[in-house]
């Protein structure tokens, strides 16, 4: 799976071998603008199931088959970006305007080489044309090896590969004289994420202009300009993120003391112990546009321009005035770019409530750029209409945040505590949605009372990195050894229970937690007593943006605990049971539509790589893909919400199938499937966990198909329609993939 990449460690193995090591640990879009030279590239890929990695080696010269590159490029968000045919259409007409003689373009993160063939066309260069040169040149810098392989193809197949030379390096290794025989005359680019920074937007801008470009070179974008807009949360972000700054995490901190279940993650006095980072979350916002409040004039935050070389850090200060009476919980903000120097080619990412020109979104749902939401600390701030408020704004190299000012201190004795002051725990705002949500706690303690009645002195191993559940049993019974393993949280996990422990009236002496570094649990580390209860929510700290059944772990760590186990042990989850519905989602289905012409130039040699769906030689379902559903544009479930198969968690790791036979309920076209996991706490089967499409808390999985078929129900009478799909799905547990395919009648 590929992420946002980190500068690569370099191991120079001998004066023509260059080895690689990248850290891929989520399903993102890799950073192309910062490239490698290499022949040899170790790729890091994480098991979910343990925890562990394994390296992945890929060689420059292999002629390695499509079918082994797909799980490398199929999660990542090329595809999306690449349909995205306002992005696609928006830089041709820059580049077409910018680029008008020969001259020397480098494109610095270029991917299939979309940009560079739009800019050798420009020229009038082909094949055919003007030999390789720098006066009529693009250079094509591109850092992911798999990504470099597939370019090629690209202008192989587009007849563009004489006058595109094409450079497997990090941007800021590029050297005048070495790689490129003189400096660019234009630059262009597509380095930019969600926060528009987040990719070192900045950093590739300083070295490129210190290093790789003429004075006073053109670029394709031209300028970028962030937006802002106050909200007030109504019910959309509070039931979304939970507003860690508003009502639940200041329920939190402020309420937990009215809580039935006398559980306090975060106690009096220590109103910052659990917090969510502050920085912007990328949300499609549009999901939420009936459910907030605009409390302000969308307005301008930086620009940055790209034809100069930009600073490193910057810093405003706005009055905004508001637009009525409220209390702020959020920033909203997006970016705009303008690609052309004149002004007049524009590219948006605000939300479509925003109908001034320039903002004008796309209007096309996609994944691969979204708003951001940067929360209010506290309680937000409460306003009047027309008051001003006094608005600061800082971006570093890579990120942005923000502030107001003009917020009443708070004084409250608890801001003083040291604890609190000293350190601080950071968790995901859905973590912290989930652990201020009153029925989830409430299933949670009663699974937890109920698992230990009647047990004296029980041994309890949390397996997860829950720090709820390690304080709930040892708040509940006052004679149980709690064993943590805390494999993501750690010592940061370990110092937070030390701290809370007097508050929550248990003695951190009854709390262990397993030694760093220690893989697997022994009856050394029990004290030769077998374990009583194994628990988990499940949570694997690091792990929020994965598939559900990737929380399998869980019963692979049980597994692996199995020898230290009591016969009487109580397993809590106690089963995990994978549940699905048929789903109309066309946005997400287009996203990741197969690939054709874009702007005039061939892309299907890469539907295959990139796990398209669609019209292909060989039509095949998508990846399996992780999604908040509910942010994804139009949806609609098609059928009843149905098992698929169940996980035992009272027996070790097995393989497991499943087959069912599902009826549509309702007529429309069928994209594919939401997947997602529900918990059943007891063996009773009477507590249980949903993490499906209507908790807005968590992930499902999303399997599309091929092509789009149109279902109805049997009752309708309709024979040109499906009326049922045969389920089918099966769990390998030595790699933790989830294999399912259907079959419509």
């Amino acid at each position: 799976m590929l992420s946002l990449i980190p500068k690569a460690l370099t191991l120079s193995l001998s004066s023509r071998t260059t080895t690689r090591l990248i850290l891929i640990p989520l399903p993102l879009k890799p950073v192309a603008s910062r490239p490698m030279s290499t022949q040899r590239m170790f790729q890091l890929k994480l098991d979910p199931l343990t925890g562990n990695s394994e390296w992945v080696v890929i060689e420059e010269n292999e002629d390695v088959p499509e079918s082994s590159q797909e799980p490398l490029l199929a999660t990542t968000s090329y595809l999306d970006m690449l349909n995205d045919s306002y992005r696609n259409r928006a830089y041709r007409l820059a580049i077409d305007k910018m680029v008008t003689k020969s001259c020397h373009v480098l494109d610095i993160g270029a991917g299939t080489g979309l940009l560079s063939m739009m800019a050798a066309r420009a020229m009038g260069s082909s094949d055919s044309t003007t030999s390789l040169n720098t006066k009529g040149m693009v250079t094509a810098c591109e850092s992911y090896l798999p990504m470099v392989k597939l370019m090629k193809k690209v202008l192989h197949v587009n007849g563009m590969g004489r006058n595109i030379k094409v450079i497997n390096k990090r941007s800021d290794e590029l050297e005048v004289g070495v790689d490129i025989d003189s400096r660019a005359d234009i630059l262009v680019s597509e380095i930019l994420d969600s926060e528009l920074l987040g990719e070192g937007l900045i950093p590739t801008l300083q070295h490129a202009h210190d290093r790789l470009l003429v004075e006073n070179p053109l670029t394709v974008p031209y300028r970028a300009t962030t937006y802002g807009q106050f909200n007030l949360s109504i019910r959309g972000l509070l039931a979304t993120w939970s507003l860690f700054n508003s009502e639940k995490l200041h329920d939190l901190y402020n309420n937990e003391a009215k809580a039935l279940d006398g559980i306090h993650l975060v106690p009096a006095g220590m109103d910052s112990i659990l917090h969510v980072k502050s920085q912007q979350y990328a949300m499609h916002c549009d999901a939420i546009t009936k459910e907030i409040k605009l409390l302000s004039e969308p307005f301008k935050i930086f620009e940055f321009d790209f034809w100069k070389r930009p600073d490193s850090h910057g810093e405003t200060e706005l009055q905004i005035k508001s637009t009525d009476d409220g209390r702020v919980h959020a920033v909203v903000s997006w970016w705009v770019l303008q690609l052309d120097r004149e002004g007049t080619i524009f590219y948006s990412t605000a939300p479509r409530w925003i109908s001034l020109p320039i903002h004008k979104s796309t209007g096309n749902w996609c994944d691969h750029w979204k708003q951001c939401v940067w929360f209010i600390p506290g309680k937000g701030m409460s306003i009047c209409k027309g008051e001003e408020l006094l608005f600061h704004a800082l971006h570093t190299e890579t990120s942005v945040s923000y502030e107001l000012k003009s917020q009443i201190p708070i004084t409250d004795e608890r801001q003083h505590n040291l604890n609190a002051k000293d350190f601080q725990l950071a968790l995901p705002p859905e973590r912290i949605a989930i652990y201020g949500d009153g029925e989830w706690r409430l299933s949670m303690v009663m699974a937890m009372r109920n698992a230990l009645q009647g047990r004296v002195q029980p041994l309890c191993v949390v397996a997860d990195d829950s720090v709820f559940l390690t304080i709930c049993v040892a708040r509940l019974s006052k004679t149980a050894h709690v064993l943590s393993l805390l494999p993501g949280l750690g010592d940061k996990g370990a110092q937070y229970l030390r701290t809370v422990a007097d508050p929550n009236c248990f003695s951190i002496d009854r709390v262990e937690i397993l030694q760093k570094g220690k893989k697997c649990l022994t009856m050394d580390d029990t004290q030769q007593k077998k374990v009583d209860l194994l628990i988990g929510e499940p949570y694997y700290f690091g792990n929020d943006g994965m598939l559900p059944w990737q929380n399998l772990r869980f019963w692979k760590e049980r597994s692996k605990l199995d020898p230290v186990l009591s016969k009487e042990v109580i397993i809590m989850p106690f089963k995990g049971i994978l549940k699905a519905c048929a789903i109309f989602c066309p946005d997400i289905w287009n996203s990741r539509r197969s690939l054709s012409k874009i702007e005039g130039f061939d892309h299907a040699v890469v539907n295959t790589s990139l796990g398209a769906c669609g019209d292909l030689p060989a039509p095949k379902d998508g990846p399996c893909l992780p999604f908040f559903t509910w942010q994804c544009g139009e949806i609609k479930k098609l059928s009843n919400v149905f098992t698929v198969m169940e996980f035992d968690f009272s027996k070790p790791i097995s393989p497991c199938q499943g087959k069912v036979q599902v009826e549509f309920t309702e007529p429309g076209l069928c994209h594919g499937f939401a997947l997602w996991i529900d918990w059943v706490l007891d063996s009773e089967n009477s507590i249980v966990i949903s993490t499906g499409p209507d908790k807005r808390y968590w992930k499902q999985g999303v399997k599309l198909m091929a092509k789009p078929v149109a279902v109805g129900f049997e009752e309708s009478g309709r024979t040109d329609l499906c009326s049922s799909t045969l389920v089918e799905a099966s769990f390998d547990p030595s790699n933790g993939e989830l294999n399912v395919q259907h079959t419509f009648s």
